[in-house]
C-alpha cells in the first residue's frame, strides 16, 4: 500500500531541525572530513576578525574527550540584545541559522565562513557547545545542547577591563558523525594554510591528547610569499627572489606570490578571502592571463623571442612555476555550493591589472631572473611541440592498424565499464600467475616490467615515449593532460597490485605519482584502488590460513595455538603465490582487500608537496620526511 501524501505531509523543520536531518547539505558529509569542517567553521570566524583587523592570536586545542576549543583576541561576539530576535547577539549567532555580521551593515568588509550558517551549524551538530565572550571587564557565559540554549546568557566572572575576545568549546555529536575522533595531521594543515593567506596572524594548535602535549605554532610575517617558499622546499628554485604583486583594483584587494622551479609540473594555488577554490575561477583566469601576455610581450620586447618563432603559450610559461593568487573582496559569488569556482568578473579585471604592470616592472628590474624563466619556458615549448608529434603520431597508427590495445595487456570479454576492473600488476611472473588465476569476463591484466619512469622528473615528450606509461594511457582509454576524458575510461576499478616490499611500494608510488599529476580525476572520482596481497601464510595440519598484517597472524595464532605444527611463510612477493592462491587471498571480489586512494580538493598543496619530497630531486626534504614519518611504518623488509 502507497503511503499517503497530501498537504500534512509536508514538513516544516523548524530552527536547526534541517541542519540535524540534512547535515550533509551544509557540512559536505558526516565523515571525518564533515568532522574537520566544523572546526574550520569556528576558526574560519576567528579569522574574519583577524582580516577586519581585530584579532591576532588564535589558540585551537584538542582536548582529552576530543572535544574542540577556539580561544581568538577578537572583539568578542555581541552580547547585547538583538531587538529584532529579543535575545542576545550571541545566541542569535549560535541558534539562527543564515545570521551573522557578514550580511552588509558594516560588521565585515570581508569574510570567509558559509554565510552566517557556520556557528550555528556547529552548534546543531555538536552534543554540547560552550561559548565565553569576554568584554568590558566581564566573562559572559552560555551553554547548549544539540543547538538549543540550556540556559540564559550570563556573566560567570571578571577579566582585565583591556581583554577581549571569544571562546567557543564543543563535543561534535555521535549521533551524526561516523567517527568522532579528530586528526591532528588533518587540522594542522589546514591551520598552516589559513596563517599564510593572513600575514602576521598567530595560529596556535595543541593537541591534548598526546604525552607530552603536541604543539604547533604557526605565523608568518611574509604571507603568501612564505607559503610559496614553504611548498618549493623540496624543489630547487630557479631563482631566489619570490615574486610579490599586491593592489587593490575596484574594491578588489590582489596578492599573489610566485617562483619557478627545476620540475615540469605547474602548482596554482587560488584563494577567496582565504577560501581555497580548487576548480580556479576569474580570478585565476585573470592571473593566467596576464602571466601570459607579460611574458611574451617582455620576450619580443628584448629579443628572447625572435619575430619568425611562435608565442609561448600559458603551459610553457607556467612549466616548474609555484603560485598563490589571493584576493579579497566584499561579495564574492561562488559557483555551486561547495565554493569551488569563483564567478565575480571584477575579480579577472582586478588580478589581470595588477600582475601585468608589478610583474613587467620586476622583470625589467631583474632581466637575468626574466632570461632564465624564459629559457625554461622555451625548452618547454619545444618539448610540449614534441610531445604533440608523438601523440599524433600514437593516434594516426592506431587508427592505421587497429591495434588500438597495447600487446601485452590480457583484456576482459566484459565491455561495460561498471563491471570491468584492470589490474596493473609488477613483473612478468607474478602477470603470469595474475592472467591464469583472473575471471576473464571482467577482470584484466597489464603486466609492467620493472619501474616505470618517475614523471616528477620528465617533460611531457619523455613520458610519451615511455613504453610502459603508453600502455597504460591506451589501456584506461582516457589519454591525458588536456586530452584527458573520463567518459572514456574502460575500466571503474584500477588496482595497483605490487609486491609488500621496499620496491613494490615504490613502483605504486611510482604508478600513483604518474596517475596524481595526469590523470587526477581518476583519483578524485574513486576509480583508483591499491591491492593487499597478503604477508603471512600460516599452515597447520593441512589446513591453511592467510595473514595481511602482523596483529592479524598473531590473532590467527591465538586461535589455532602456537607450536611446532605451525609453518609460517612471510611472501616477498607476488611470485611466490600460484594461481590459485592469487586469486584466493588478492583477486577473487568476494574475499580480496582493496584500499581506495582518494583525495580532498582541499588537501591539493600538502598532497603536491607529499609527491615532490618524495619524488623530486632533493634529498634533504626526503630525509626529514622519511625520519618524522619512520615510526608509524609497518611490515618493512630490510
Amino acid at each position: 500500500m502507497s503511503a499517503e501524501y497530501g498537504a500534512d505531509q509536508i514538513q516544516i523543520l523548524e530552527g536547526l531541525e534541517a541542519v540535524r536531518k540534512r547535515p550533509g547539505m551544509y557540512i559536505g558529509s558526516t565523515s571525518s572530513r564533515g568532522l574537520h569542517h566544523l572546526v574550520y567553521e569556528i576558526v574560519d570566524n576567528s579569522v574574519d576578525e583577524a582580516l577586519a583587523g581585530f584579532c591576532k592570536n588564535i589558540d585551537v586545542t584538542i582536548q582529552k574527550d576530543n572535544s574542540i576549543t577556539v580561544i581568538d583576541d577578537g572583539r568578542g561576539i555581541p552580547v547585547g540584545i538583538n531587538h529584532k530576535a529579543g535575545i542576545p547577539a550571541v545566541e542569535v549567532v549560535f541558534t539562527v541559522l543564515h545570521a551573522g555580521g557578514k550580511f552588509g551593515g558594516g560588521g565585515y568588509k570581508v569574510s570567509g565562513g558559509l554565510h552566517g550558517v557556520g556557528a550555528s551549524v556547529v552548534n546543531a551538530l555538536s552534543e554540547w557547545l560552550e561559548v565565553r565572550i569576554y568584554n568590558e571587564g566581564k566573562i559572559y557565559f552560555q551553554r547548549y545542547q544539540r543547538g538549543h540554549a540550556v540556559e540564559p546568557l550570563k556573566v560567570i566572572g571578571e577579566c582585565e577591563p583591556e581583554k577581549t575576545g571569544t571562546q567557543v568549546s564543543f563535543l561534535p555529536d555521535k549521533e551524526i558523525f561516523e567517527e568522532t575522533v579528530y586528526d591532528y595531521d588533518t587540522l594542522k594543515i589546514r591551520l598552516r594554510e589559513m596563517a599564510f593567506l593572513t600575514k602576521g596572524l598567530n595560529i596556535i594548535l595543541r593537541d591534548d591528547r598526546q604525552e607530552p602535549q603536541y604543539k604547533k605554532e604557526f605565523c608568518y610575517e611574509g604571507g603568501i610569499k612564505e607559503f610559496v617558499s614553504y611548498l618549493n622546499r623540496s624543489k630547487t628554485a630557479l631563482y631566489e627572489q619570490i615574486i610579490y604583486c599586491e593592489g587593490m583594483v575596484n574594491d578588489v584587494f590582489v596578492e599573489v606570490a610566485l617562483q619557478h622551479n627545476d620540475s615540469y609540473t605547474e602548482n596554482c594555488y587560488s584563494f577567496v578571502n582565504n577560501i581555497n577554490t580548487p576548480e580556479g575561477g576569474t580570478h585565476l583566469t585573470g592571473f593566467k592571463n596576464a602571466l601570459t601576455k607579460t611574458f611574451n610581450d617582455y620576450a619580443r620586447k628584448n629579443k628572447l623571442l625572435k619575430d619568425s618563432e611562435p608565442s609561448l603559450n600559458g603551459d610553457d610559461i607556467r612549466e616548474g612555476l609555484t603560485a598563490i593568487i589571493s584576493i579579497k573582496i566584499g561579495e564574492p559569488q561562488f559557483e555551486g555550493q561547495t565554493k569551488q569556482k569563483l564567478g565575480n568578473s571584477e575579480a579577472r579585471g582586478a588580478v589581470d591589472n595588477v600582475v601585468s604592470e608589478q610583474l613587467m616592472i620586476f622583470l625589467e628590474q631583474n632581466p637575468t631572473v626574466a632570461k632564465v624563466i624564459l629559457e625554461k619556458s622555451i625548452l618547454a615549448q619545444r618539448a610540449r611541440e614534441a610531445a604533440r608529434k608523438a601523440r599524433d603520431l600514437t593516434r594516426r597508427k592506431t587508427a592505421l592498424d587497429g591495434m588500438a590495445l597495447p600487446g601485452k595487456l590480457a583484456d576482459c570479454s566484459d565491455k561495460n565499464p561498471e563491471n570491468c576492473e584492470i589490474y596493473i600488476v609488477e613483473g612478468d611472473s607474478a602477470g603470469g600467475s595474475a592472467k591464469t588465476a583472473r575471471s576473464r569476463a571482467t577482470q584484466a591484466i597489464l603486466p609492467l616490467r620493472g619501474k616505470i619512469l618517475n614523471v616528477e622528473k620528465a617533460r611531457l615528450d619523455k613520458i610519451y615515449a615511455n613504453a610502459e606509461i603508453k600502455a597504460m594511457i591506451t589501456a584506461f582509454g582516457t589519454g591525458i593532460h588536456e586530452d584527458f576524458d573520463i567518459t572514456k575510461l574502460r575500466y571503474h576499478k584500477i588496482i595497483l597490485m605490487t609486491d609488500a616490499d621496499v620496491d613494490g611500494a615504490h613502483i605504486s608510488t611510482l604508478l600513483l605519482t604518474f596517475i596524481y599529476r595526469f590523470m587526477p580525476d581518476l583519483i578524485k572520482e574513486g576509480y583508483v584502488y591499491l591491492a593487499q596481497p597478503p604477508l603471512f601464510k600460516l599452515e597447520r595440519n593441512k589446513k591453511v590460513w592467510y595473514a595481511y598484517s602482523d596483529e592479524q597472524l598473531a590473532d590467527i595464532l591465538n586461535e589455532v595455538g602456537r607450536d611446532q605444527n605451525n609453518k609460517i611463510q612471510r611472501y616477498k612477493g607476488l611470485g611466490e603465490m600460484d594461481a590459485e592462491q592469487l586469486w584466493e587471498t588478492t583477486m577473487d571480489p568476494e574475499k580480496r582487500i582493496l584500499r581506495r586512494v582518494t583525495m580532498e580538493d582541499a588537501d591539493s598543496a600538502e598532497i603536491d608537496l607529499t609527491f615532490n619530497t618524495l619524488m623530486g630531486d632533493k634529498v634533504e626534504p626526503r630525509r626529514e620526511f622519511i625520519e618524522t614519518n619512520a615510526k608509524f611504518v609497518k611490515n618493512l623488509d630490510i
